[in-house]
């Protein structure tokens, strides 16, 4: 009896660990650091260019675009972030708005305020 194949056989490498090399690999994992998701929104003019920035991104204004998906002015953007404790603002068309949804801010060394988020 002779069996066809329909798509030609996959090599597969053999890998023997050395001992202790599984126990290392797990505490890495453990060791790295988590994020958790965190989406943020801004409700503002349909077709506004609006972004994010702050200390989780060096404060770059085209870093992280947000994104109105209904095009109803609701914008979004996820983030994944460490724990601790994140400064950031809005930026829309060019200016820079604190989150009107937040109650923490902070000032900065401009001497305006900045949105403050606590993972």
């Amino acid at each position: 009896m002779t069996i066809k194949l329909k798509a030609p056989l996959k090599k597969v490498a053999t890998v023997i660990s050395a001992p202790g090399t599984e126990a290392r690999k797990k505490t890495a994992n453990a060791d790295a650091p988590k994020t958790q998701r965190v989406t943020l929104c801004l409700r503002t003019d349909p077709g506004s260019k609006v972004f994010i920035a702050g200390s989780f991104n060096n404060w770059d204004p085209n870093a992280k675009k947000m994104v109105d998906k209904m095009g109803d002015g609701l914008y979004t953007a996820t983030l994944n972030l460490p724990a601790g404790e994140h400064q950031y603002k809005f930026v829309i068309g060019g200016t820079w708005c604190a989150d009107p949804a937040c109650a923490e801010t902070v000032q900065n060394a401009q001497g305006t305020i900045n949105s403050l988020l606590r993972i």
